[in-house]
């Protein structure tokens, strides 16, 4: 957000609850990185350099993936064209940097949202799409079947990872000790576990799961079934546009809130038809929220169009019909004995 335009949104919110209302309408709802992606005519997406059910690119230079799909949504939500999207690999070293400085617009990236990357980094977590946590990946000649059985094991991780001070923690709180390796890239820690180099190979364990996929003998390694930490994944955005940071975050509530209201990218012209307040809401029909975002009122309805509900993303990428195979597990809806929850459009 811009300096000016900051001022005056802490003057709205000190102003009561009418008075923010209106500034909501008298101030420019939709300045600086939208208006910058409008005028490019595409949005610069921050993804991995290559994980199996994220972010990957296929022979022919085609992006898919979790990730990828959110970008999607968001280009969809924007543009009305799932295609708007210019997707910029960034190592886990370069990410942020990349971001604050500009090269994209939006980190769609297996981040896991912190403390010190909210207040340290300047930047914004625009929620959560996937519950992680972080596993451990073993040889099966290890004979391992708990992260409890890792005393003085060798271990590969990616350096400068929350994965990384996780490790250190988790040995040091089980009065355990270990030999880190520390690899600058996803590639190289990879690379010498199936080496042999460690015995060890620790990441979240959705991003386990898609690096098993690249060993030679998959079937040789096994993932410990421990999770040690929270890894809340989410997309990102600079800290300093609060228009900018709404409207990625609504995307990402839009997704959740089809699944529930069961709009899909299958059905998504017949729910133009429904007599339903809430979808009515959600398509645009009523309520005129797409202008609070600077977009069309059907804003929601098109990031589906793009990309599929949170559902349908979900089970082509990671789901159990998958390459991965990953159950929904807390990434379920929260009506369904997850955690997934989508404040209203309303």
């Amino acid at each position: 957000m811009m300096l000016n335009a900051a001022r005056a949104y802490t003057r709205c919110a000190f102003a009561g609850i009418s008075a923010v209302l209106l500034c909501a309408f008298a101030m420019p709802a939709a300045a600086g990185t939208l208006e910058t992606v409008k005028q490019r005519g595409v949005l610069q997406c921050g993804v991995s350099e290559g994980l199996f059910g994220f972010s990957e690119r296929d022979e022919q230079g085609e992006w898919s993936g979790f990730d990828v799909d959110f970008c999607r949504a968001v280009a969809g939500a924007i543009f009305d064209d799932r295609a708007k999207v210019a997707f910029v690999p960034l190592s886990a070293s370069e990410r942020f940097d990349a971001l604050r400085a500009g090269r994209v617009d939006l980190l769609s990236r297996n981040s896991t949202w912190t403390l010190e990357r909210d207040a340290g980094l300047g930047l914004a977590f625009a929620g959560i799409t996937y519950h992680d946590g972080q596993g451990f990946m073993v040889m099966r000649d290890l004979n391992a079947t708990s992260a409890l059985e890792l005393d003085r094991a060798t271990v590969c991780v990616e350096g400068g990872t929350t994965s990384q001070l996780n490790l250190g923690d988790f040995f040091r709180a089980n009065s355990m000790t270990f030999e880190e390796r520390a690899f600058p890239s996803a590639t190289e820690a990879l690379r010498a576990f199936e080496a042999g180099q460690c015995k060890v190979l620790t990441r979240d364990q959705s991003a386990l799961y898609a690096e098993r996929l690249k060993l030679s003998r998959p079937g040789d390694a096994v993932i410990l079934p421990d999770v040690i930490s929270k890894e809340p994944l989410g997309p990102v955005t600079r800290a300093d546009d609060f228009a900018w940071f709404t409207l990625v975050k609504w995307v990402n509530f839009a997704l959740v809130n089809a699944e529930e209201l069961g709009i899909s990218s299958r059905n998504a012209a017949e729910a133009t038809a429904s007599h339903k307040p809430e979808v009515r809401r959600f398509t645009g029909l009523e309520g005129g929220f797409g202008r609070m975002l600077g977009l069309e009122d059907t804003w929601a309805l098109r990031a589906v169009r793009a990309a599929g509900n949170y559902a349908e993303i979900y089970e082509r990428n990671l789901g159990v019909g998958s390459r991965l195979g990953i159950p929904r597990g807390l990434n379920q809806l929260w009506s369904m004995g997850g955690v997934l929850y989508a404040p209203p459009i309303r």
